[in-house]
């Protein structure tokens, strides 16, 4: 059978190796003393409330489970629209606003709709590496550049000036960032958006963990900039809707025709369950727990960065958002005689029965020597993490 060359340019996610690696292993030491303590996978611990539960049972018993608009139901746009107001205090309208089957779906109608074949899309290095593939999928091309703890990990306006070439089409950036946790400077983006503009380009922003923000300096939407900015979010991170799959994404008015099109065609619509079970996330109560779990958050961050530096293992910037730790493992790895972040992810795994992410899916600027940990985990995991890494290194 022949393989597409589109599916042959999609590298493997290494990530996912490194998962069932441990996901074996897990089993095996699952009724010991240590059983795996799994801070790889970027997934909160917490469910979705009870509100937004009781909402899909009452949709499936109402039999409100047939298609609705591609663009979502009117309501849940209306809801969304709402919680920019109340939350960042920016108008967005809801006729910008298109629910998608998860924020994969908004970033793969974004990339159908505005990139051409061979355009070019800077990202920084190290990212998320599913957005650049969303690239390679509609036959583009993304340009990686690299990135330093200096620009906490974030593109700059003169890094985008630099890298813009002939095919150069926009750029793609996340903030907060996986697997950094680092936002962008309101600031730093509004000069990144100028050069962008000046080349006549498009400005897309992953904005999936916005809601989890802990600095009053960075938490702010890319919308509040300019309305041609084309953000992408999602129901799975804050929200805690991982499996339900559903998102959105915020457009210019002329773009929404196109991208219901294109969603009416490849998803026709995203999960109506789903999308009936998510208005329930901006009743009060809803919005009091996810505060309470941001709190949460942010109390596993200040407990386990210090944790991480004091053993060796450097985190250069200190996330302002998410749920991930971006820690330079290469003391860490000459401590074990080990060559890269790869290795160690491995040697942690197997001797500490603790599972992390090397850096190698994120980007190749000096990624082989770092890891990310996920701190979506409970304190008591990160607790019992910290004590298996520190006999390990310490």
């Amino acid at each position: 059978m022949q393989i597409s060359s589109r599916a042959q340019k999609i590298e493997p996610f290494y990530v996912m190796e490194v998962a069932k690696a441990a996901a074996s292993l897990g089993q095996k030491v699952a009724h010991t003393d240590a059983p795996m303590i799994f801070l790889n996978i970027g997934e909160p611990d917490f469910t979705a409330p009870p509100l937004v539960q009781r909402a899909a049972e009452q949709a499936i018993q109402g039999g409100r489970t047939q298609y609705t608009a591609a663009t979502g139901l009117p309501a849940l746009r209306e809801r969304i629209s709402h919680w920019y107001g109340q939350r960042f205090g920016v108008d967005v309208p809801a006729s910008r606003i298109v629910v998608t089957a998860g924020a994969s779906a908004a970033l793969h109608l974004a990339c159908m709709a505005l990139i051409e074949p061979g355009d070019q899309i800077l990202m920084p290095d190290p990212s998320y590496p599913c957005n650049r593939h969303f690239v390679s999928a509609a036959e583009g091309c993304a340009v990686l550049v690299p990135t330093t703890a200096e620009d906490r990990f974030q593109l700059s306006a003169d890094a985008v000036r630099s890298a813009w070439g002939p095919r150069t089409r926009g750029v793609l950036l996340a903030s907060p960032s996986n697997p950094t946790g680092t936002s962008i400077h309101p600031d730093t983006l509004r000069d990144i958006h100028r050069v962008v503009q000046m080349h006549g380009g498009i400005t897309i922003v992953d904005e999936i963990y916005l809601g989890l923000g802990f600095d009053d300096q960075y938490g702010h939407t890319a919308l509040a900039l300019d309305a041609d900015i084309i953000s992408i979010n999602s129901f799975s991170k804050y929200f805690n809707m991982t499996g339900w799959r559903l998102g959105w994404m915020v457009v210019p008015e002329q773009l929404v025709p196109v991208i219901e099109r294109l969603a009416q065609n490849l998803f026709i619509c995203p999960s109506t369950i789903a999308q009936h079970a998510a208005m329930a996330c901006f009743e009060p109560e809803s919005l009091a727990l996810f505060e309470q779990r941001r709190s949460e958050f942010k109390a596993r961050r200040d407990y386990f960065i210090p944790q991480l530096n004091a053993m060796g293992l450097t985190v250069p910037v200190m996330p302002d958002g998410a749920f991930y730790a971006w820690a330079d493992c290469t003391a860490a790895c000459a401590k074990l005689g080990v060559k890269d972040s790869w290795e160690f992810a491995y040697e942690v795994m197997n001797k500490a029965h603790v599972a992390i992410t090397p850096g190698r899916d994120f980007g190749s600027a000096q990624t082989q020597n770092f890891v990310r940990f996920s701190t979506a985990s409970s304190m008591e995991h990160l607790q019992q993490a910290v004590a298996r890494l520190r006999n390990l290194l310490v």
